[in-house]
């Protein structure tokens, strides 16, 4: 008895398993976490705009993407992934543009914005097997993203609410909320925090839209919706913040700033120049404002982090423009000494800038410069608190492995680097935790493993031929997917093409 249990025990083991005392052998065995991501095949949706965002059904095996260039959503059925087949798209024309998807259990949510964008928007909602309407919902001005909540039965869509180009109709910019339930439609807006300016403003908030009211000037962006789907995160782009929503309640309960990154700091060096003829990262004495555009929750042994990706984004209409370089701006010479020449071209001269913020003693000469973005990703608490910023190394890591693409070959060193647009995070069986951000600028795909929030470790750098301008990632997890493996779809919304890269461990 004593050598057979020895035996088992040997065989337990070998096979890689966890042994009880009796030397049974679980029924689960460990979970495989190892990641090697590689190219498996593309689908062509359209030109320019016509892959923005894709969303994918398991039951039906079929890939919904966004086509702003014809006014559809693409239907792709990607069952066998070596021969993926065109379906018949659904034609949106008599709504609206559309701007994003998501699916859960069947349905296809659609967010499209009307014409013109700052009248209400609406979600729509489809059968993904037959592609029939089953119902419309009316909610606020250019809803530029949408996600069910974990559970599915709620539908959230962030509603930008921009203005129209002479800037003189800037509608609120909202969150709506769907109750599948009962299909009752809840739109927040941010009224409740005006007259909250000041304070939010001094701690990195920015609201600074000719004549707009707080309400008015926040433009939500993204939503990440935690795994228990009592609460959302927004992303409030151009006003570098994120606001906190509770589902159960329907209410916004804060406004979190998200402050500014500070490039003279060691490990957070810049390439701020597009004509200096090199491609080198220093510091500068210059403030990065983080301006997220997609966010990513997860749940990691228990704690809420947000994964941002810091692309930064500037307002720029006929009626109202923010946007400056730094040679135009006359700059405090006991901040920014003549000897240090940083109106200089190659220096700081080329770097964008915005006209809003940097004199802080209003006499009319700028003490702190600002750029766009962060030209990083992030992760955050659930509370909005800064955990840990990638620093240099989407830099860093491209400039060593792929100096070519490196800030859209030097292209955009002036502007926001190489734009980190889209995050997505896999999770391995809650073991592993394995981070993409989508580089809209390099066409490029940076994988992380994040299994650490708060020390990230750089793992590989996904790309191919002929794909521009990653929009938009999505996971499609083992169980989930058409071949039994991790799938990572890429959007690209310049080239109109449709990339999946696999997990082939």
């Amino acid at each position: 008895m004593k050598f057979k249990k020895l035996l088992t025990s040997a065989v337990c083991i070998a096979a890689i398993y966890s042994c009880h005392e009796d030397g049974e052998i679980p029924k689960d065995p460990v979970v495989n976490t190892e990641v090697n991501f590689q190219y498996k095949t593309s689908i062509k949706v359209g030109g320019e705009g016509a892959s923005e965002i894709s969303a994918y059904d398991a039951i039906s095996k079929k890939l919904f993407t966004v086509n702003v260039e014809s006014n559809q959503v693409s239907v792709h059925n990607i069952s066998n992934l070596d021969a993926p087949l065109v379906e018949s798209p659904i034609d949106l024309a008599a709504f609206g543009s559309p701007n994003s998807v998501a699916v859960y259990d069947g349905k296809l949510a659609i967010a499209v914005e009307a014409d013109p964008k700052q009248n209400p928007g609406k979600i729509l909602v489809y059968d993904t097997s037959d592609h029939l309407l089953l119902n419309q919902y009316t909610v606020g001005a250019l809803p530029d993203m949408v996600t069910f909540s974990k559970d599915g039965t709620l539908i959230i869509s962030a509603n930008e609410g921009e203005p129209n180009d002479d800037y003189t109709n800037d509608p609120l910019g909202t969150i709506s909320i769907i109750d599948l339930s009962d299909d009752s439609v809840t739109t927040l807006d941010f009224t409740s925090f005006n007259g909250e300016e000041a304070n939010l403003e001094a701690q990195g908030f920015r609201v600074f839209g000719p004549g707009a009211t707080l309400a008015q000037d926040v433009e939500p962006e993204y939503v990440a919706v935690s795994d228990d789907s009592s609460t959302a995160w927004v992303s409030l782009q151009e006003n570098n913040g994120m606001a906190k929503v509770n589902l159960i309640s329907k209410t916004i309960e804060a406004i979190y700033p998200f402050g500014f990154k500070d490039y003279s700091v060691p490990g957070n060096e810049i390439d701020a120049s597009d004509k200096d003829g090199v491609t080198a990262l220093k510091n500068w004495p210059v403030l990065g404002i983080y301006q997220p555009d997609a966010i990513t929750s997860v749940n990691i042994g228990g704690t809420d982090y947000i994964f941002s990706a810091n692309e930064g984004d500037a307002r720029d209409y006929g009626g109202y423009s923010e946007e400056v370089r730094v040679d135009d701006l006359t700059l405090d010479e006991s901040a920014y000494p003549v000897a240090g020449d940083f109106l200089n071209e190659v220096n700081l001269g080329r770097l964008k800038t915005t006209t809003t913020l940097g004199d802080i003693d209003n006499d009319n000469d700028v003490d702190q410069i600002y750029s766009y973005g962060a030209r990083s990703f992030s992760v955050w608490s659930s509370n909005g608190n800064l955990l840990y910023d990638s620093g240099h190394s989407i830099a860093t890591e491209t400039l060593a492995a792929t100096p070519s693409r490196f800030n859209d070959a030097d292209k955009r060193s002036d502007d926001k680097g190489a734009e980190p647009e889209a995050v997505d995070v896999l999770n391995i069986g809650n073991e592993r935790y394995i981070l993409f951000v989508g580089l809209e600028r390099n066409d490029q795909v940076l994988v992380y493993d994040v299994t650490n929030p708060t020390a990230p470790k750089f793992l590989d750098i996904l790309s191919h031929n002929g794909d521009e301008a990653p929009e938009g990632l999505l996971i499609i997890e083992a169980e989930d997917s058409p071949n039994g493996k991790d799938i990572l779809v890429v959007s690209n919304e310049d080239s109109g093409t449709v990339s999946f890269y696999e997990n082939i461990q």
